[in-house]
């Protein structure tokens, strides 16, 4: 059973402290939501965990199954089972997604073939047009289609553990939810433990939380069950603000 830990998370750029004491413990088969204002850090949290420069842990951990992430290059933590789906995807031209494929752990287990097919099938499943594959990354792509194919990636790849950065973000309707059920499966098939930063419980209704956390100035504030989400989105974020002197737990602890 995969567990990512996160404790007493404290993290800054070089102008300001942005996490200020988060923990949560992701574990095989969960899903953890985040939802919270707008620049209450919660994108910051997936840059940390990924590893991307320009932000300094001051104090705490993270591990993924006992071992420590923070002095590891983003490679490395991916190598380990991390994946970070981005909240806006890069495009990189010149790289098709099959180079992914090709490079990766996976293919070195499974043979690289194998892993193309069933990267094929998935993007079937997921509405990939196949010129997407052999295309740049994400190049020329609207925000939806990234979506689709950022998913395509974390269902071909099998990480253990995925940080889903406002994976709703750009798609319609219909993408949010095949987007959203197909993550709510992996779940279920290879115990894929997730951590989901959005904005509005409709991305819930299929990827289905065990637990929701509310974010607020760095750090969480209250957690719950799925009712908490359907809470947010109709009253908001205004009994957390800053005002409210002590944090508060619904539904019990992590």
């Amino acid at each position: 059973m995969a567990e990512l830990q996160i404790k007493d998370l404290h993290a800054r750029t070089s102008e300001a402290e942005i996490l200020k004491g988060v923990d949560v413990t992701v574990r095989s088969g969960e899903v953890h939501a985040i939802m919270g204002p707008n620049g209450s850090g919660k994108s910051t949290l997936s840059h940390v965990l990924m590893g991307r420069p320009g932000y300094s842990i001051t104090q705490g951990e993270i591990t993924l199954d006992g071992k420590d992430l923070t002095g590891l290059q983003t490679w490395e933590r991916a190598q380990l089972g991390l994946f970070l789906a981005l909240q806006y995807p890069v495009e990189i031209e010149g790289v098709p997604v099959t180079s992914i494929f090709e490079t990766s752990e996976l293919a070195s287990k499974e043979g690289y073939r194998e892993t193309l097919q069933d990267a094929k099938n998935e993007a079937e499943l997921l509405g990939v047009p196949s010129d997407h594959l052999s295309r740049g990354v994400n190049l020329d792509m609207s925000g939806g289609e990234k979506k689709r194919l950022e998913t395509l990636q974390l269902v071909t790849l099998k990480p253990s553990i995925a940080v889903l950065d406002e994976l709703d973000s750009g798609l319609d309707v219909d993408g949010l939810r095949i987007v959203s059920n197909r993550v709510e499966r992996l779940t279920k098939e290879n115990g894929l433990g997730v951590l989901v930063i959005t904005h509005y419980s409709r991305l819930l209704e299929e990827l289905k939380p065990d637990h929701v956390h509310v974010f607020v100035e760095g750090k969480i504030v209250a957690s719950g069950d799925s009712q908490l989400a359907e809470e947010l989105e109709s009253d908001g974020y205004e009994k957390w603000t800053p005002s409210t002197e002590t944090s508060v737990t619904l539904g019990g602890l992590i």
